[in-house]
């Protein structure tokens, strides 16, 4: 794939060079290190930040989600995207130095506010996988006026178990020896994943999987230790999620690894303000395995604010947002193979 640095107009387009690389590139300095951000679009609009999950970057993590036209028609024609990278989860980023401290997860939520105030965002609409949805609901419960709402793809919300936690330091110590190859890639592999995705000796692995194999490949084993760290040495977030008054979509896999925690997380938030999402066959990394699950609930989500995808005849056929190409009949959640909770979103949002 070739490098584009064309910026975005809120122009839709399949071509993954622009989907990939057509954003814009900062090197935002916080309190705790500096970030790479990939701004995509008008930054006239209202703010999407995107969080990605564990030794991933928006590039790995996103990019099956814009890959769709109708999901990128939807968020670009209404939002400017802000996509965070983890600490040297960047394309080409070098070991972040040793003696730097390793952040804890509430100096990576202050990282995401610092990264609003460089652009000087006042509130904003977020979307995280996993360990990415953890930060933005910790930012969203440390600065409530500054998220009108959230979309959480296989979210954590409580403290590691001592299972997870003894899985992780494992994990953490053969990526400090190591580095992401191995044992190690496997297991980020079946975090993401589900089965069918990872294949099995009688069928070979999927298109998805070889691809994300490849992209595990560029990233730095010490920089993916230190995001891995923090994570797992989270603190439980169940009462504060009780305060939070922002409108919440669960999007889980069903045979995601932390599905537990987003079933936990949908019933301690608001019931006015949440709606849970079950995509079936699938594992934590939606965006990736199956996005167009995704499409309508987004679509209902957003038009709790207004927010509307525009009209586009060339929508593509097997999209669930496409009205002109599919009878309504076929727009029901049951006939995208989706649980959907219904989604009140009956909240004055000021953008």
């Amino acid at each position: 794939m070739g490098e584009s640095r064309s910026s975005g107009s809120g122009s839709v387009s399949v071509d993954i060079e622009r989907i990939s690389f057509g954003g814009k590139d900062h090197l935002v300095r916080t309190r705790y290190g500096s970030l790479s951000v990939a701004v995509y679009g008008d930054q006239e609009k209202p703010a999407l930040i995107t969080y990605p999950d564990v030794a991933l970057n928006y590039m790995s993590c996103f990019q099956g989600l814009f890959l769709c036209p109708e999901a990128a028609s939807l968020l670009l024609h209404n939002f400017c995207i802000y996509h965070i990278n983890p600490q040297g989860h960047e394309w080409g980023a070098a070991p972040v130095q040793s003696d730097a401290p390793v952040p804890s997860v509430d100096d990576l939520a202050d990282q995401v506010a610092d990264v609003l105030d460089f652009f000087s965002l006042g509130s904003v609409m977020c979307l995280g996988v996993t360990a990415g949805s953890y930060v933005l609901t910790l930012f969203a419960t440390k600065y409530q006026e500054r998220v009108i709402g959230l979309m959480l793809v296989s979210p954590l919300c409580k403290a590691p178990s001592w299972s997870e936690w003894f899985y992780n330091k494992v994990l953490l110590n053969l990526l400090y020896y190591y580095g992401v190859r191995g044992v190690v890639k496997e297991c980020l592999l079946q975090r993401y994943f589900s089965k069918e995705v990872r294949g099995n000796a009688q069928s070979p692995e999927s298109d998805i999987m070889q691809a994300c194999r490849t992209l595990l490949n560029e990233r730095q084993g010490e920089n993916v230790w230190r995001f891995l760290q923090s994570v797992n040495k989270r603190h439980d977030l169940t009462d504060k999620l009780r305060k939070l008054r922002c409108c919440t979509l669960i999007i889980v896999g069903e045979n995601s690894q932390f599905h537990d925690d987003a079933i936990h997380m949908t019933t301690k938030l608001d019931q006015r303000y949440c709606a849970l999402v079950e995509v079936p066959n699938c594992g934590s990394l939606v965006t990736e395995e199956q996005p167009h699950a995704m499409l309508m609930p987004m679509e209902y989500f957003l038009m709790g604010y207004g927010l509307h995808r525009p009209y586009q005849p060339s929508s593509s056929p097997r999209s669930p947002l496409s009205p002109c190409r599919i009878s309504p009949e076929l727009l029901s959640p049951e006939s995208m193979g989706v649980k959907l909770k219904p989604i009140k979103t009956r909240i004055a949002v000021d953008f």
